[in-house]
């Protein structure tokens, strides 16, 4: 009979990848399991701990002991204060022989062969582009990996996604292999560049090489590999991928590679594999402005079930200036800080959680909203005074309204402060700010246009003050109306 131990190992590995990562940490990797008789029990840290996995939990953990143990399975809770029991970790890794059980949730596989003569091992993927948070930072390229995975656009091959780490780009990469098995791929192949490394020296010292090429060039409608930094130095290991992209680009398989860098700046980097990861379109990822790491933590908070107080949102919003994974790191410590304690989430715990995790990285001095209206004036070749017109000709209403968008973002300024910049009310601006974030998303003209004054913000943001240069009073922003 199997032991509730070895029971809840698989529970925790289906639901590992059913639920999002910042509830899975909060919620279940925080409780113990003890024997039940035939059942087993959950020990929660607390009531409030324990009241909630009940409510939102307790079925699912049922339904995964049940299939996991092969016959009904009692599962109880209880509330103690013991640390939690360690359990086998789960390697997920595609090297790992041993097949993932597979979770009650994500209809969508993946089959993989890391190793020949070994069992298939079956991965599955949260990441969707539906759960991607896009905004200016991102918008290229989850645009770019839709088309390359729904098969909308060929020429874009090889995509090569480029950003620091936590930014997205594992997501997309993931998101891609979804979408192209959802949409009828057979072969979707899907390796961090480890392990193509890993899986192509097996192959040589086994000698199956033939097998190796079959899989990855023949057996192979879409071919993602992450991390292609990782390569540097591995001269064998690039010409086998240069091979086999050279092949399945002149086959017409779509090709995704990812890294924390520009080809050019990978070193020692085969240069015909230098010019083949440039040759098709390169997508930046950018780390996310307010607006969009504002919506990233409603968007993980609402799928674990947590409502964020809008104060304590705003604090996090202002405080993690880093990367995804900082904000979600947060987050966990926040609802985990709530639950252990059994404390709603406040301003005060929200200042402890920070404390603990944000990054301490130096404020990013606001820009004033005179520089912002300038830039967006030079950019659009207008002025000042003919944003603040009442004008409705589009040569002025869009202009008018991505410089009242970007005076949000970039400066400090209140919207009531932004209105009387431009002569108007505050609901004038707010409806601006609504129809850019809309037209960000479904318009590339637009979306073009704000990372393009974007980045001009950016360098004026980041240029080191002077004492000697006198700083213009927000409030006299506002242009002359005519």
């Amino acid at each position: 009979m199997v032991s509730p131990p070895e029971i809840w190992a698989g529970v925790l590995s289906r639901l590992e990848t059913a639920l999002p990562g910042y509830t899975f940490a909060a919620w279940v990797q925080t409780l113990t399991v003890e024997s039940d008789g035939d059942g087993i029990r959950l020990v929660c840290p607390s009531p409030f701990h324990r009241d909630r996995v009940r409510e939102r939990f307790l079925a699912l953990i049922a339904q995964c002991a049940n299939d996991e143990a092969g016959r009904p399975v009692a599962v109880t809770l209880a509330v103690g204060g013991r640390r939690p029991q360690a359990v086998p970790e789960v390697v997920r890794d595609p090297g790992d022989a041993r097949p993932n059980p597979e979770p009650p949730r994500d209809p969508v596989s993946i089959t993989q062969r890391p190793g020949f003569g070994r069992p298939p091992t079956q991965r599955r993927f949260p990441h969707t582009f539906e759960s991607f948070v896009v905004g200016p930072c991102n918008a290229l390229a989850r645009e770019a990996s839709f088309a390359v995975a729904s098969g909308r656009q060929r020429r874009l091959d090889p995509l090569y996604l480029v950003s620091d780490p936590g930014l997205g780009k594992t997501h997309l990469a993931r998101a891609i292999v979804v979408e192209a098995i959802a949409g009828g791929s057979r072969h979707a192949r899907y390796a961090p560049a480890e392990s193509f490394t890993n899986e192509f020296m097996v192959s040589i010292r086994s000698r199956q090489m033939e097998q190796f090429k079959r899989r990855f060039r023949e057996q192979c409608d879409l071919l993602v590999i992450e991390d292609v930094q990782f390569l540097a130095s591995k001269k064998a290991t690039q010409l086998e991928l240069f091979h086999t992209i050279a092949h399945l680009l002149d086959a017409g398989v779509r090709v995704v590679l990812t890294a924390d860098r520009l080809a050019r700046e990978i070193p020692d980097l085969d240069p015909r594999l230098r010019s083949q990861m440039s040759a098709g379109l390169v997508a930046d990822i950018s780390p996310p402005g307010a607006e969009v790491r504002r919506r990233i933590l409603r968007s993980k908070a609402s799928r674990g079930g947590v409502r964020i107080p809008d104060d304590c949102l705003d604090r996090l919003v202002e405080v993690t200036r880093g990367s995804v994974r900082d904000l979600e790191g947060v987050l966990i410590q926040l609802v985990a800080s709530s639950s252990l304690l059994g404390r709603p989430i406040d301003l005060e715990l929200t200042e402890l959680a920070l404390q603990k995790l944000a990054p301490s990285q130096p404020r990013t001095p606001p820009l004033d909203l005179s520089t912002v209206i300038s830039v967006v004036a030079s950019f659009f070749r207008t002025s000042a005074e003919s944003m603040a017109s009442r004008s409705r000709r589009r040569d002025v209403l869009v202009p008018r309204q991505l410089a009242m968008y970007l005076c949000r973002r970039y400066s400090d300024a209140p919207i009531t402060t932004i209105a009387r910049a431009f002569g108007r009310e505050h609901p004038a601006v707010s409806n601006a700010i609504r129809v850019v974030e809309r037209r960000i998303l479904e318009r590339a003209p637009i979306r073009y246009q704000v990372e393009a004054l974007s980045a001009r913000l950016d360098a004026l943001r980041q240029e080191p003050e002077r004492s000697d240069r006198p700083r213009p009073d927000p409030t006299s922003a506002r242009p002359k109306s005519r």
